[in-house]
């Protein structure tokens, strides 16, 4: 059983997730919780069932077991023996130290005492210990993805994942372990002084072969085992023997005690030889390892103990049949565990002589054995792994080695392309040897075709994981080793593609100016007029991704040459159309564009683009081109012709084909639930705002940036007073942004101030500072003053009968500051402007509801404010209570409650009453105050 007692149901529900290969962020989404409560759930997995790291625990993960059920905790495979003195010294000096490195040759036993020490101190820490094997980080710049598939973490759209990894770890109290450093040193240098750094709380024990060379370090020598007295070695070596069923005398013990002298206490040399005891015994042992290790002379003590493992090595490597020794060799070139069967391929041998000779390799423990639900996998640790293809390097074997590992890394590939059941596991399994290959396969020219073949197949693979920064380094890696440049410019295609859904517009920009440059040196001038027409709209219609916008009369640049270029072609001048569109009108209502759009001209030129791109039969460039138009015509203040642009555009992406699932299409379909989501808004058609927005809410794409998951959803439950699911969302929105580092996006403005007015309604003044706080943070812009803000300031106003504060802060008139109002927000700013002015008395109700009325006809919610005020202010009671059905019907549950409080009288209660359960669910009436409406009329 688990050592900490049993699994809870909640922890069982996280394991199978975890089972599932999902981070910690999709976890959190999945079962309602914060990452935090994940993050404490999974450390507490990890102390209870005694594994090193995620993957471990992923194993562990049983599909079928009943969730409720405690998992039972099996053996380890070899026990920890002895080093009670090494523990000791090394716990205490991570006590003390920010970071201490366990340095040694390879095979002195680092990763076992550090494991053990790390179990031992995993209490002081309250965010846990964390397991970072680098063995199978084959790219130093692949460093960061490591550490966060080991805390959990994904990849959030705009932030590279090192700062997603300090981010997450700037407030913990936590202990790192960095195993095995010594290949990617540089690389674990550096990020380490970041991290040291940026977290205050966090300790990092990491073991190597050399120092790391970084501020804060502590060097700890690791010895070999103690030779003398009741020796660690000699527990060892009978420790071994009795786990394989023999038994040593107290009178062996001398001998033995020589064998582990001879072999310098080394731990891993102790094991290779413990292995050989049933074959050979004592005296076959101590002659065969005799003879090397008296040839080894001269030479620093460490060094002869690195001599010592290879002695031993090469003893056991000889003492193995010849195709057993071939075997090793081979399989020597996985970096991450391998089932029997890719052996075989690798190998290129009989399936059933490699298990058989896989068992015979484990039984001497020249490779580890780890069974999981999915099969039995090997491992060679490290140092054998090294000896293994320095062994097929000595022979001339190494390139063919790898070049049919190359072969099985691309069947792999291909069959991943096809997603289902178990996909994350099985890409999990094999991502390390894929990456591994493709570094070896870039550098070697006979190879590069291949290469090339991988490198897209690891860019489709990572995207479909959601690893968006290596997608997109693994395309524009596949550009060039493309030999053909129709090639290259398809690969920069998709990796503008993967750089939009990171919301990176610079790179976007970048690369399909790249793209339209390789189609080009192919001779496809129309490919070319595409990708530059591309590059100049992006610049306009995402301007807010970038850091730093192309000035305007490049962008006007590239729309020329693209026109130039495309004349003739289809698909380039709806491409050129949409840019005309998006550049010389700002249809997009772009960053660098100007303050007011020539509405006619900006509605044309977006038909036109529209009419183009009907044309191509291509359904992204059809989407793109009705994003322009719903934003035209939202300028134009056709706010039922915006709502139904945006629905046109989300139809024809849901019927689209499998372009759909590719970079590109997922940015547009991301974009434009967003839009349609907005927009229904805009037209009071709260149910298709929420469908949207719990779309958007619950995309895979999105799992890591709840905050711009869930943005459009609070403010569709904060207008339709769906509190309880506002709080929901509300919580993953504040936990996301935070952990994003609490970026400054103005976009997200609009569902700060919804949840700040929704706490200010309830009277929960704490959060209401909180989420202003949030708001405040967000910026500054002219949509808050006069769009947004203004709304929502002015029902908190009206809600807590403040009637002339309301009129004066929707002051404006609607054409004053049209942009900003005509958006989505203008029935909603007309019709509250209309009420304010009824309940405030004012002599410009009457006008203001005839204007309101005008505007929002057909609009279910906005009609029924103007309907509502107007009925008060001609006191006409029954036409009053008749718009509480009418806002009942359009799901807008808080308007219903609040119409009946302002009827007063016998339904004021009623209403009040209404008010409370909706605003405090679960706890009605909860410190709410009594709402004042009602002495407003």
């Amino acid at each position: 059983m688990a050592k900490d007692g049993g699994i809870s149901p909640r922890e069982a529900e996280v394991l199978a997730l975890l089972g599932s290969h999902f981070s910690n962020a999709e976890i959190a989404a999945r079962l309602f919780l914060s990452v935090r409560t994940v993050e404490s759930h999974v450390s507490s997995l990890l102390r209870k069932l005694d594994v090193p790291d995620r993957r471990a625990l992923a194993q562990r993960a049983v599909v079928d077991r009943p969730r409720q059920e405690p998992l039972p905790l099996p053996a380890p495979l070899t026990s920890f023996v002895g080093r009670a003195q090494e523990r000791a010294e090394l716990a205490e000096l991570i006590a003390v130290h920010r970071q201490v490195s366990a340095v040694g040759p390879g095979g002195v036993g680092k990763t076992r005492l550090v494991l053990a020490v790390a179990a031992e101190v995993a209490d002081r820490y309250a965010d846990g210990v964390w397991f970072v094997d680098l063995i199978p980080v084959t790219d130093p710049g692949l460093l960061a993805t490591a550490l966060a598939g080991a805390l959990g973490l994904g990849e959030q759209p705009g932030r590279d994942l090192g700062e997603s990894v300090l981010a997450a770890l700037a407030e913990r109290q936590a202990l790192l372990v960095f195993d095995n450093c010594e290949h990617v040193v540089d690389a674990v240098a550096l990020f380490l002084e970041r991290l040291l750094a940026a977290c205050p709380r966090v300790r990092v024990l990491a073991t190597s072969q050399a120092r790391l060379m970084v501020p804060f370090e502590r060097v700890y020598q690791v010895p070999p085992l103690s030779l003398a007295g009741e020796s660690d070695a000699v527990a060892l070596f009978v420790e071994r023997a009795q786990a394989a069923g023999w038994s040593l005398e107290s009178p062996q013990h001398d001998q033995v005690a020589a064998i582990c002298a001879r072999l310098d206490g080394m731990a891993l040399a102790i094991e290779l030889a413990a292995a050989r005891f049933a074959t050979l015994g004592l005296d076959g042992i101590t002659a065969a390892v005799s003879h090397p290790l008296r040839m080894l002379t001269g030479g620093s003590r460490a060094d002869k103990r690195h001599r010592s493992v290879r002695a031993v090595l090469d003893w056991s490597h000889a003492l193995l049949e010849p195709v057993d020794q071939e075997l090793l060799h081979r399989v020597s070139v996985f970096v991450a565990p391998f089932t029997a069967s890719a052996a075989a391929e690798v190998a290129g041998a009989d399936a059933g002589l490699v298990a058989d000779g896989l068992a015979r390799l484990a039984e001497q423990s020249l490779l580890g054995v780890s069974a999981s639900p999915t099969g039995t996998r090997y491992r060679a640790l490290e140092t054998i792994r090294q000896y293994g293809t320095e062994r097929l390097d000595q022979r001339g074997e190494l390139a063919d080695a790898r070049a049919r590992h190359l072969r099985w890394c691309l069947t792999q590939a291909v069959d991943l392309a096809v997603a289902g059941p178990g996909w994350r596991a099985r890409f999990d399994a094999v991502a390390d040897d894929l990456r591994a290959s493709l570094r070896w396969a870039a550098d070697e020219p006979e190879q590069r075709a291949d290469a090339y073949r991988l490198a897209r197949h690891v860019a489709e693979l990572t995207f479909t994981r959601h690893l968006l920064g290596e997608s997109q380094q693994r395309y524009e890696q596949a550009s060039v080793l493309a030999d053909d440049p129709a090639a290259t410019a398809a690969m920069l295609r998709q990796a503008a593609g993967v750089a939009g859904c990171r919301t990176r517009g610079d790179d976007t920009y970048r690369l399909y100016r790249a793209a339209a440059a390789a189609a080009r040196r192919s001779g496809d001038r129309a490919g070319a007029a595409v990708d530059l027409a591309t590059a100049a709209t992006v610049a306009y219609r995402f301007s807010s991704t970038f850091a730093q916008t192309p000035p305007e009369e490049e962008a006007i640049a590239l729309v020329g040459e693209a026109r130039e270029l495309g004349s003739g072609d289809r698909a380039a001048e709806a491409a050129v159309a949409l840019a005309e569109a998006g550049v010389l009108s700002d249809a997009f209502g772009a960053v660098q564009g100007p303050a007011d759009n020539a509405v006619p001209q900006t509605l044309a030129r977006a038909e036109r683009a529209v009419e183009l791109a009907g044309r191509t039969g291509d359904p992204l460039a059809q989407s793109a081109a009705l994003d322009a138009l719903t934003a035209a015509h939202a300028w134009a203040g056709d706010t039922f012709a915006c709502a139904a642009t945006a629905g046109r555009r989300i139809t024809l992406l849901s019927s689209t084909d499998n372009r759909l699932e590719t970079p590109g299409g997922i940015h547009e379909l991301i974009d434009g639930l967003g839009m349609a989501a907005q927009t229904s808004l805009g037209v009071g058609n709260l149910p298709g705002a929420l469908r949207s927005g719990r779309q958007l809410a619950d995309h895979p794409a999105l799992a890591e940036v709840g905050h711009r998951a869930t943005s459009w959803l609070l403010v569709a439950d904060a207008l339709a007073g769906n509190v309880e699911e506002l709080l929901g969302a509300g919580t993953r929105f504040l936990d996301a942004w935070r952990r994003a580092g609490s970026p400054a996006i103005a976009a997200l403005g609009p569902a700060a101030a919804a949840v700040a007015m929704i706490h200010d309604l309830r009277g929960d003044q704490d959060a209401e500072r909180e989420w202003q706080a949030v708001w405040d943070r967000l910026g500054d812009s002219a949509e808050r003053t006069y769009g947004y803000g203004a709304l929502f300031d002015a029902m908190r106003m009206l809600h807590h009968g403040r009637a002339e504060e309301a009129m004066e802060r929707m002051a404006p008139e609607p054409g004053e500051v049209w942009k900003w109002v005509t958006w989505i927000w203008l029935h909603w700013y007309v019709a509250i402007r209309a009420e304010a002015a009824v309940l405030a008395g004012s002599p410009l109700a009457r006008e203001r509801l005839a204007d309101a009325r005008t505007l929002t006809a057909g609009n279910p919610v906005a009609g029924a404010l103007v309907e509502r005020a107007q009925s008060l202010l001609d006191q006409d009671h029954e036409r009053l209570l008749a718009t509480a059905d009418v806002f009942e019907a359009a799901g807008c549950r808080y308007q219903a409650a609040r119409t009946l409080v302002l009827a007063g009288g016998e339904h004021a209660a009623r209403g009040a009453a209404a008010l409370a359960a909706l605003l405090d669910p679960g706890e009605t009436g909860r410190g709410l105050p009594p709402s004042p409406v009602a002495s407003a009329v």
